[in-house]
């Protein structure tokens, strides 16, 4: 069986200390295969954020790759944010978007963050077409019979949580890479986890977002994901501190 654990938005700089020491726990007595986070690994893009975040990938001792969050972008710093908005990830850089060797399994990045919108809320997500064009083409990569899982941040389409990524152009790109073949889309920012299903035609694709580990929490606590998957199938089990592991989804594949 392949164990993967599904992390996001950490916010280091509101991060949960207590809650950080029990998944660090969790990581060090059971061994996932690997650790997907999701985004957000900071509150306000600081360096110090960073290294603190690095710092903590790194104790985990595990293979780990990054997905971009909208927090992981400076917000006050304009220059920064429009002229060198990746400068302070330095220790990060490798494991952003990092290829991870899982038997059977790829992992695939879709960017949901956009340096500027024509919008007031920055935060949200978009899909542009090229980076939607990106992640097709690295989908048509992946050996045949392969579970394709892509790492996002914002959830494409809104599932019903306390809050929303209100992603635009979200829907067209969940379309796209569900005919594409990807079986599952993870994903982060709202800060409660979830698993839904999203029919394309005869196949079923799996909208899967983890929780916090920051004291941003919502409606849950601070929680992550752990997905297992065993012969071309996979289930996800949502784990929350203090609380009874729950499988939130039958197994799909």
């Amino acid at each position: 069986m392949i164990r993967l654990f599904h992390v996001s938005d950490v916010h280091f700089g509101a991060e949960d200390k207590a809650a950080l020491a029990w998944f660090g726990e969790a990581v060090r007595r059971e061994l996932p295969d690997a650790i997907i986070m999701t985004g957000d690994l900071t509150m306000r893009a600081r360096a110090a954020e960073f290294e603190a975040a690095a710092q903590w990938l790194e104790s985990l001792d595990r293979p780990v790759t990054v997905e971009v969050g909208n927090h992981d972008l400076p917000l006050y710093n304009l220059f920064a944010r429009f002229i060198r908005p990746y400068r302070r990830y330095k220790r990060l850089e490798r494991m952003i978007e990092r290829p991870l060797d899982i038997k059977g399994v790829a992992i695939v990045p879709l960017k949901t963050t956009a340096r500027f919108q024509l919008r007031w809320d920055w935060s949200k997500g978009y899909v542009g077409n090229s980076g939607l064009a990106r992640t097709l083409k690295l989908i048509e990569r992946v050996p045949e019979g392969d579970l394709i899982f892509i790492a996002a941040h914002h959830p494409l389409i809104d599932v019903g949580t306390k809050s929303s990524g209100e992603t635009r152009n979200g829907a067209r790109a969940l379309d796209a890479v569900a005919a594409a073949g990807a079986h599952a889309v993870l994903s982060g920012h709202v800060h409660d986890p979830f698993d839904v299903a999203h029919r394309n035609g005869d196949a079923t694709l799996r909208m899967i977002g983890a929780g916090t580990l920051s004291m941003r929490t919502r409606d849950d606590p601070p929680s992550f994901n752990e997905i297992r998957i065993e012969g071309g199938r996979f289930e996800t089990i949502a784990r929350r501190m203090g609380a009874p592991d729950e499988a939130v989804t039958e197994r799909a594949g």
